[in-house]
């Protein structure tokens, strides 16, 4: 590589074009030993000429080390470099879109994958990049990776827990943001394949991406919240949050997700969520106080008052893809008091806001499948209501690749427990419908054979 760098200092400016041209063809077909040497001189001369030599650059050098026999650190200091020398020729794109963010969140990653400096070295370039351009830091993966190298952190006790679980609330916010984001994008596409449109080849192709990102992101969420499980459990939140309680008493953002945190880890029954909630409530009446308002009413057996504040959460609040959340959270409840018919209700409104919200269709398989044994006056039709709880579970795969697998799974179990051919045969209904005039008012037809 030194004889590399001498060869070039008399490089011709004027040949570099040619040898942009020349290496991006052979990256873009991932020849990345062809594209090395023409990359070099461009790399070496003239890094101001385009941002492909910094793009390509990376998957170039990638593969260089991946492959390295002798130069594997001389190589992966070339790529240390390539990322400082990108955030200095092209912090934006062309249209004026910071994306240093995303180059110093790639940087902290090769830092991870390739072992160097230590871990706090990358976390500070990892929270470099969360604080000053989260926007552009959108990938999963390297999301995750900033949350693993803090917890390691904390392990070691260079963390506070409290360090911890802030880190991990701002993190699980980014990956609502972003998953959001693509549930936008993706609604568009469903609503149009609802109403009998074909897809344009470019939608077809934005769908595919937008489901892989979205399981991206579904997977990497599930390690994370995998990851702080035992850390977050009621014994470790309960005292931190009391302990902090009177500094943030006046902190809306602290409130909300430390209700939000004991919400989701069933601690709310402790008296530290009332007055957590009240405080919220106090300060910054939202749709998320009042949903946690009715939470405490659910819990001392006032349907009626836990209703009204649920309203008025959904009232409150203005995004359609929040109440999405909330809507969801709302059926949830419903589920766990036995009130399927208002889950069901619920589950419906939030994927009214938010098609491609597989987790609602899986709730709504789910009470239709513990429906089996009171809908239908046969057995045959009891077992029936299976058909119906495997078809809205296989709708859940079908609009959210985040869920997909589960969901297909979950089909399967049902139809296992539908009836079989050789029920349907010697019931001679295949083909019938069957309508069910339980709280599920809904039919099946019998599948042929």
């Amino acid at each position: 590589m030194a004889s590399g760098l001498i060869a070039t200092a008399q490089f011709d400016k004027s040949s570099c074009p040619a040898n942009l041209s020349i290496f991006a063809e052979f990256a873009k077909v991932k020849n990345y030993e062809s594209a090395y040497q023409p990359w070099l001189e461009v790399r070496n001369n003239c890094p101001e000429l385009n941002v492909a030599t910094f793009k390509y650059g990376e998957r170039i050098l990638n593969h260089k080390i991946k492959n390295a026999t002798d130069d594997k650190a001389a190589l992966q200091a070339s790529l240390m470099s390539l990322y400082d020398d990108w955030l200095k020729y092209f912090p934006n794109t062309k249209r004026g879109v910071s994306e240093v963010g995303k180059i110093l969140s790639s940087k902290a990653q090769a830092m991870v994958d390739n072992k160097l400096g230590t871990k706090r070295e990358a976390y500070e370039v990892f929270d470099q990049a969360f604080t000053q351009d989260p926007k552009s830091f959108t990938s999963p993966k390297r999301l995750y990776t900033y949350f693993k190298t803090a917890y390691q952190l904390y392990k070691e006790g260079a963390k506070t827990a409290e360090v911890l679980f802030d880190k991990y609330e701002e993190v699980s916010e980014k990956f609502a943001l972003e998953q959001t984001n693509l549930a936008k994008k993706l609604d568009v596409i469903l609503k149009k394949l609802e109403s009998g449109e074909a897809l344009t080849s470019r939608e077809q192709r934005n769908k595919r991406v937008y489901e892989t990102n979205t399981l991206a992101f579904s997977t990497y969420a599930g390690n994370l919240d995998a990851m702080i499980s035992k850390e977050s459990s009621c014994e470790n939140l309960i005292p931190l949050y009391r302990k902090n309680f009177e500094a943030n008493r006046s902190d809306s953002v602290w409130l909300n997700r430390a209700a939000s945190r004991m919400d989701a880890k069933e601690c709310s029954d402790d008296p530290l969520f009332v007055e957590l909630v009240e405080a919220l409530h106090a300060i910054n009446p939202s749709a998320n106080s009042a949903y946690y308002l009715g939470i405490l009413k659910d819990k001392v057996g006032d349907n009626k008052a836990a209703l009204a504040y649920y309203e008025e959460s959904l009232t409150l609040e203005q995004d359609q893809y929040r109440k999405a959340d909330i809507l969801y959270k709302i059926a949830v409840k419903f589920k766990k008091s036995g009130l399927r018919s208002k889950s069901r209700s619920y589950a419906s409104k939030a994927l009214k806001n938010r098609p491609s919200m597989g987790k609602a269709y899986m709730l709504i398989a789910s009470l239709y499948a513990s429906s089996a044994n009171s809908c239908g006056t046969t057995q045959f039709e009891k077992r029936a209501v299976y058909w119906l709880a495997a078809k809205t579970a296989r709708k859940a795969a079908a609009v959210d690749s985040g869920v997909k697998k589960t969901a297909l799974k979950l089909a399967a179990s049902y139809e296992g427990r539908a009836p079989s051919k050789t029920d349907i045969f010697t019931e001679g209904r295949a083909g019938e419908t069957i309508s069910f005039s339980c709280w599920i008012n809904n039919s099946v037809t019998v599948p042929q054979l």
